[in-house]
């Protein structure tokens, strides 16, 4: 099954590189754009299916001269390479499988990160000015390019809030895992008896939006024509100038009558018809994103955290998958991929909020008690810390 569907791709990329090399596709820009955008995204795929192959060849050759028996250093030899291509053969196996699920349709897209202080005072404007740093060195460690597009800083050196826009290939993919609220538990500078305090801090991340557009289809359409009112002469008064267009889905009417002519009018008509329709859309759309944004962040609250910083203990615990890295240091200067990795690989589509759901009701027992039951520990990851 899996080697049908790679198959399919392999043979879709060979088929989208002829046509790219035809010089007529380039008179097609629109056409060309999505072309190469989708060989772009095949690719790594056939890259993996090639090796891949190659090493089942090379696994066949191996164990052929094993069979044969004979000598005692080539078995051996034949041996060895035997157990290193069954390892990499795993490897690519699972790659491949995850290459092959669906993509989100977001995940090459720019994104907005939106970093606001939650409770915790200037505390948690201190935090939001090291998130801000730490996801600023993480995205040049993938050569994405950030901009600040809105700050608010604190006379402490913190920022209330701070709007980062990060441009680079695969940005979403990996940035919207970080979106909900991060908690922190440490001494503040500002505290004298050395007291832990917590803070939060709420990260939404929104894919860059589209430009709205606004297609209107001719079967959506009313058109009626009238004798126009008002000033204007016989011409005017006596024809059937007048156009009034309701756009059927929406309710939306609008009437021209400034013209002589009917075809004039009923352009005006359409471009006020096109603007409204775009006007509404935009509407949606930012509503839409309010909508993510609240969603994203909840309150605010400490007890809605997805992720905790602990100073003191120099942990970082992602309470969606229950995993603990010993290397906060190191994470605060923009080294996230372990983390990121591991929620990828625990929900490899990026439908994670439904996965957590699904592993928290499967951890509670059933009179509401988180059950016993833990993952595995080793030695640089402990998981279901609090």
């Amino acid at each position: 099954m899996l080697f049908d569907k790679l198959r399919q791709i392999e043979e879709r990329s060979h088929e989208i590189a002829r046509v790219l090399a035809d010089p007529s596709i380039v008179r097609q820009p629109a056409e060309y754009a999505r072309l190469r955008k989708e060989h772009a995204d095949t690719l790594e795929v056939v890259e993996k299916f090639t090796e891949y192959r190659d090493v089942l060849k090379r696994l066949g050759e191996a164990r052929h001269i094993l069979a044969e028996g004979g000598d005692r250093e080539l078995a051996e030899l034949a041996q060895a390479e035997i157990d290193e291509l069954l390892a990499r053969q795993m490897v690519l196996e699972e790659e491949l499988k995850k290459l092959v699920l669906p993509k989100d349709p977001n995940d090459d897209k720019n994104v907005f990160v939106e970093i606001r202080a939650g409770a915790g005072g200037d505390e948690a404007a201190l935090f939001a000015a090291e998130l801000a740093r730490m996801y600023t060195k993480y995205a040049e460690t993938h050569r994405w390019k950030v901009e600040v597009m809105d700050s608010s800083p604190t006379g402490v050196g913190g920022l209330k809030d701070v709007i980062l826009f990060v441009q680079g290939r695969g940005a979403w993919s990996r940035l919207k895992f970080e979106r909900g609220v991060h908690r922190v538990q440490r001494v503040p500078a500002t505290e004298a008896s050395g007291r832990i305090h917590t803070s939060t801090v709420t990260v939404a991340v929104l894919p860059e939006a589209e430009d709205v557009d606004v297609r209107i289809e001719e079967k959506d359409l009313r058109v009626d024509v009238y004798r126009s009112s008002g000033p204007g002469g016989q011409g005017v008064n006596t024809t059937d100038s007048a156009v009034r267009i309701t756009h059927i889905p929406t309710g939306l009417v609008v009437t021209c009558q400034d013209e002589r002519s009917q075809l004039k009018n009923r352009a005006k008509a359409m471009r006020v018809l096109k603007a409204r329709l775009l006007e509404r859309a935009q509407d949606e759309q930012q509503a839409a994103m309010a909508a993510d944004r609240r969603s994203q962040v909840g309150t605010g609250e400490r007890s809605e955290r997805i992720r905790t910083y602990n100073f003191r203990e120099g942990r970082v615990t992602d309470h969606r998958i229950g995993l603990t890295l010993h290397r906060l240091p190191e994470i605060l200067e923009g080294d996230l991929d372990d983390i990121i990795d591991a929620l990828r690989s625990s929900t490899p589509n990026g439908c994670w909020r439904a996965c957590c759901a699904c592993r928290e009701a499967r951890w509670r027992s059933s009179d509401g008690v988180r059950s016993s039951r833990r993952r595995p520990a080793d030695t640089s990851r402990v998981y279901d810390a609090d």
